[in-house]
């Protein structure tokens, strides 16, 4: 289970000056456009992303994972819309969990390719992090997650990126805890303290199939979200074989 740190320690729910996050993140975005690696405070766990090549390769060998394990994408619920062929019905469930229930999770959908945010990404980078013709797009991790997808569009620079830890070694909530080897790989970091669903299960995001409401992955805020899309819209989200622990 998922719990919002408490006490006197800084944590990624401490408001964070809007002038010092967006010149924070703008240093960030001019490191990705060069090749750059980044490692970011987000509310579910730190984040290693990248926008190129170069950057994507340095993440996949320091985390030493597999490229059978696509990256997940920086986004809010307005570009999930226009990027995700679903059903309307489905994008008002995602702008609702977003809006109105405040949780963070992870939307799977096919995606389209001629969108011209993605139809620049390199074909690496979008080879990489999508899947079977379909893309995973990260919403609602809090505010620096947040600052980085909206600067990430207007440049129409996609990030890219995933938990910072060596793979399988499970999320990490504070940069000193992150490895050395993933660490290292980073050109640049913002550190806003312990993430704010740090949990002993070492859980992330929780990442859901929106074609069929199955769970890809169990992370933070699992039981609410589960709860949620059974309330407001009598849908149960399902797990398989696949669902990783």
């Amino acid at each position: 289970m998922a719990e919002e740190t408490s006490g006197s320690e800084p944590t990624t729910a401490d408001p964070v000056d809007p002038d010092r996050l967006s010149a924070d993140v703008a240093r960030v975005l001019d490191r990705l456009a060069g090749g750059g690696v980044a490692i970011l405070p987000l509310d579910v766990a730190y984040a290693v992303v990248a926008a190129r090549e170069a950057g994507i390769r340095r993440i996949f060998a320091a985390k030493r994972r597999s490229y059978d394990k696509p990256s997940g994408l920086f986004g809010d619920w307005r570009l999930s819309r226009e990027l995700h062929v679903m059903d309307d019905d489905r994008h008002a469930m995602v702008r609702t969990i977003v809006q109105e229930e405040g949780l963070p999770f992870s939307v799977v959908a096919p995606f389209r390719a001629d969108h011209p945010l993605i139809a620049g990404v390199d074909p690496f980078v979008l080879a990489s992090s999508t899947k079977a013709g379909t893309l995973d797009m990260l919403l609602n991790a809090g505010q620096a997650h947040d600052a980085v997808a909206r600067q990430s569009r207007e440049r129409a620079m996609p990030v890219f990126g995933s938990s910072a830890n060596t793979s399988l070694a499970g999320s990490k909530y504070r940069f000193a805890d992150i490895e050395d080897e993933v660490r290292r790989a980073a050109d640049i970091h913002l550190d806003h303290g312990r993430s704010k669903y740090a949990n002993e299960a070492g859980r992330s995001s929780t990442i859901i199939d929106f074609r069929d409401f199955t769970v890809i992955r169990v992370g933070v805020c699992f039981d609410r979200l589960a709860d949620a899309f059974s309330r407001r819209f009598g849908v149960a989200l399902t797990m398989t074989e696949r669902t990783a622990r």
